[in-house]
This record gives structure tokens, C-alpha cells and sequence, in this order.
């Protein structure tokens, strides 16, 4: 199964730039989509339901804001907006899919950036779907989580860590959950097959020329349940990708 998750700072600017010509071409099973901006009602055809593909959205109450989308060519077992915490749910941050083998977690996490309460949101809903897919583990279901983390974990995974240390999205606070994730048994599956890849980001800001000389910020990718890391093939950065702040990452893991 191929799967791409992408942060496309909006839906329909991304579709000005292409996204529908880069979704025919990729090849994926399943495309998982962040920021959307947009409900699916907003929408014109080709972009809610775009050919060959099962579509699954995430809307915020608020509009024009946050939102994920899962497009899937095979029908899920099962499927649901939210992970089932109402304060978390209500700004569509998330879509739960569950495949033969493995239960996709398609996650826009939150910015802390905006001030002290936002990041405590963010600590919080970090903890929340933590909890969420711990619950699924023990019930003997493995976990695919795929989206914007908005945290970069190492030095590595950005480009000038000193200067961010104090920015959230590289607060030690907010990289200590990341070791906690690792810790519980899941794995950061570019950087497990990549331990030393260095200029490897996912975001650069959109001033100063950032993506153009690659000043950007590892904060897009996949973790999975350490029991599937034997059916990980490959994991990937397309940051030859354009139309987004983000570029695509992708997965290859082989079915069961």
C-alpha cells in the first residue's frame, strides 16, 4: 500500500496549483490531506470526490480553518471524523481509518505559536490521541499515523535549531512527547531509515527565499506501531513538490 499524506495550506489554492494533476499521477492508494480550509459542501466536484477515490473528511466548526481529508481507492473497514474528544473533534483535526491490518490515523496537529494557551492545547491533544491509539494497541490493532506534527524532534530535522529553540514546534516540551511516542513503541519511520539524512525538510516558510535555499523544518511524516516496521518498504520526501508551505511525504508498506 502507497500511502502520501500532505499539508496543502488549503485545498482549493493547492487545486489553482495543480493538486488533482498530482493526485492522478501519484500512484497512491491513499492520499491524506491537512489544512483543507474547507468543508466538503464548499467544494466542487473533482476536489470532494476526485476520481477513483473514496473520499473521508474532518471538517472544523470554524470556517475556512484546519480540516483533513482522506482520499482511499479501497473502501475502509470502518471510518470516523475525530479520534472521540469533542474539544479536539470540533476543529477537524483528524480522520480515523481502519485498513485490513492497520488502523490510518490522518492527523493536522495543533500550533502552538499563537500564545500559552494554544500550546497548552496542543500539549493536550498531543496526550489525548497518544492515549487514543494506546487503546487500540491493546486491543491488538496496529497504528499508522500520518499529517503535520508541527514539532520537529532532533536538531537534524531542522535547519537552525539554536535559533528556534524557544519557538514552539521545537520546544523541549513539545519534543519529549515525540520521545514518549518512540518510547511507547512506535517509530518515526523516515528517520529510522534515514538516521543520518540531513537538509531533509517538510515546511519552510513562506518569506525569504526559506524553500528555494531548503532553511525549512522536518515536521511532516510517518509513525507506525513498531509490529509493522517489518512491512515498511520505503519512506520518502517529495520536496520537489510544489503548490504548498509543505511538500508531500509518502510510505510504502506491504499488505498483510
Amino acid at each position: 500500500m502507497r500511502i502520501l499524506s500532505w499539508n496543502v495550506n488549503g485545498i482549493r489554492a493547492a487545486a489553482k496549483k495543480g493538486f488533482l494533476r498530482w493526485m492522478r499521477n501519484s500512484r497512491a492508494d491513499v492520499v491524506c490531506i491537512q489544512e483543507t480550509k474547507a468543508s466538503p459542501d464548499q467544494l466542487v466536484e473533482p476536489l470532494r470526490e476526485p476520481r477513483g477515490f473514496r473520499t473521508y473528511w474532518a471538517s472544523a466548526e470554524k470556517k475556512g480553518y484546519s480540516g483533513v481529508a482522506t482520499f482511499s481507492r479501497a473502501e475502509p473497514v470502518a471510518w470516523r471524523p475525530g479520534f472521540g474528544v469533542e474539544k479536539f473533534d470540533r476543529e477537524g483535526r483528524s480522520v480515523v481509518t481502519e485498513f485490513p491490518g492497520f488502523v490510518l490515523f490522518n492527523v493536522y496537529f495543533p500550533n502552538g505559536k499563537r500564545g500559552p494557551d494554544r500550546l497548552r492545547y496542543k500539549l493536550e491533544f498531543y496526550e489525548a490521541i497518544l492515549a487514543c491509539w494506546e487503546k487500540l494497541r491493546k486491543k491488538g490493532k496496529s497504528v499508522v499515523v500520518c499529517g503535520d506534527v508541527n514539532t520537529a524532534h532532533r536538531e537534524i530535522d531542522l535547519a537552525r535549531p539554536k535559533e528556534n529553540e524557544k519557538i514552539s514546534g521545537f520546544l523541549p516540551i513539545e519534543r519529549k512527547w515525540i520521545d514518549k511516542v518512540l518510547a511507547r513503541g512506535y517509530v518515526d519511520v523516515f528517520r529510522h531509515l534515514h538516521p543520518d539524512k540531513r537538509g531533509a525538510y517538510t515546511w519552510w516558510h513562506g518569506m525569504s527565499r526559506a524553500r528555494e535555499r531548503n532553511v525549512g523544518w522536518r515536521i511532516d511524516g510517518f509513525f507506525v506501531s513498531e509490529d509493522l516496521l517489518p512491512r515498511v518498504r520505503r519512506a520518502w520526501i517529495a520536496s520537489d513538490v510544489p503548490g504548498s508551505d509543505h511538500c508531500p511525504v509518502g510510505l510504502e508498506i506491504a499488505d498483510p
